[in-house]
């Protein structure tokens, strides 16, 4: 896998807060701040992890990436251009660039549709190619996927759940894009069937040269499929690094606690360290009304008094590795 300096996507001040509206006028009265100032960057050819707990905000970031919904402040800036101020023409021409491969493979494809259709719609709405000339692409990214052309006739619910997120793959392939937004494409599916998807995401990335924004909340797969990786918490980046730095060398209180609850492959052997699971207290708070200061200082181990009170700004404590927390 090859980058360059230059990125290909580069998020600054990410937000998206929905209102909470009550009353005979809908008066807002209160926001649910899903994602609250995320920065990160992409290079080309890269596949960055976006990695938290269920609710820290990382699916809403990455459909504000594409713009599936609208973010309430910040900058997505792909090739040059930011997202977030393009008209609907041009928005329109850039998702070609810009596909999803979403977490449910159920609810993600039309029951009404033929697989071919399903795969062949962004074709017919960007107008590519003649009828002919659509079908060959189409068979070309079911072949990609491993499915067979000749069930392009079939409907999703003769499918398997593996098999229906290669058709969803392969819908986003269809359009040849720059870059892929996977959410949780493997959550939903059987862990014998995980491996065989991760696996055709990283052969599909090395002959298109894809670039991935990969969300998961499982680290051992981020670890697998991630170049780097950025560790959210209620809405907000706390981590950022290399996946080799990240993992062997954890800064976080909260990354440190996700690493420690990671199944080993294997017991210790005699006279290796035994790794201690870091057992967090208390609940996640509320993206309604956040905690102050740090986010996490409700349920940090080491928290002091400043993080009651003061935002940690991200500190970059080695090259490339970026740190929110005032221990550093």
């Amino acid at each position: 896998m090859t980058t360059t300096d230059a990125p290909l996507l580069d998020v600054r001040d990410l937000v998206k807060h929905y209102p909470v509206r009550k009353g005979l006028l809908r008066r807002e009265v209160a926001r649910v701040r899903a994602v609250d100032g995320v920065s990160f960057h992409v290079a080309p050819g890269e596949t960055f992890g976006l990695v938290g707990e269920s609710g820290c905000g990382k699916t809403t970031a990455g459909r504000a990436i594409l713009r599936l919904v609208e973010p309430t402040s910040g900058t997505v800036t792909f090739e040059g251009q930011d997202v977030a101020r393009l008209g609907s023409s041009a928005l329109k021409a850039l998702r070609r660039d810009m596909q999803i491969v979403f977490q449910d493979p159920y609810g993600s494809l039309d029951p009404r549709m033929p697989v071919g259709a399903i795969i062949a719609e962004g074709l017919v709405v960007h107008g590519i190619g003649t009828a002919s000339e659509r079908e060959a692409r189409v068979r070309e990214a079911m072949r990609q996927v491993g499915l067979r052309p000749e069930y392009a006739r079939r409907y999703p619910h003769e499918f398997s759940g593996g098999q229906r997120q290669r058709i969803g793959i392969a819908r986003a392939l269809v359009l040849r894009p720059k870059l892929v937004v996977c959410d949780e494409p493997v959550s939903a599916l059987d862990v014998s069937i995980q491996s065989q998807v991760l696996n055709l995401l990283k052969d599909i990335q090395a002959e298109m040269g894809l670039t991935y924004v990969f969300i998961a909340h499982n680290l051992a797969v981020v670890k697998y499929v991630a170049s780097r990786v950025g560790v959210m918490y209620l809405g907000k980046l706390v981590e950022t690094a290399p996946s080799e730095t990240l993992y062997a060398n954890p800064q976080h209180p909260y990354t440190k606690a996700l690493l420690s609850a990671i199944p080993q492959a294997r017991p210790p052997v005699p006279g290796e360290p035994r790794r201690q699971r870091i057992v967090l207290g208390g609940d996640v708070p509320s993206a309604l009304n956040p905690p102050t200061g740090c986010r996490f200082h409700t349920r940090c181990p080491v928290a002091m008094d400043r993080c009651r009170t003061e935002v940690p700004a991200d500190r970059e404590v080695a090259p490339g590795h970026a740190v929110a927390c005032h221990l550093y």
